[in-house]
């Protein structure tokens, strides 16, 4: 393991929301946000995924996502 997480930016960001919660996750694994977010879609919240580049995927596309 190098260095320490201070300054390092997580590359995937998860939020998930249902009624009046909300919770948002981030990790270094593409693979893990989208097992993590497909797991909370598939329990009826409201689930996306943002990359490293801002862009977001909704649960449809997480498939695609978890290919690249």
């Amino acid at each position: 393991m190098q260095g320490d997480a201070r300054g390092c930016e997580l590359a995937y960001k998860m939020v998930a929301e249902r009624d009046n919660e909300k919770y948002s996750f981030a990790r270094e694994s593409r693979l893990v946000i989208v097992a993590k977010a497909k797991v909370w879609a598939s329990e009826g919240w409201r689930v996306v995924i943002t990359d490293q580049d801002g862009k977001a995927y909704a649960p449809p596309e997480f498939d695609q996502q978890s290919a690249a």
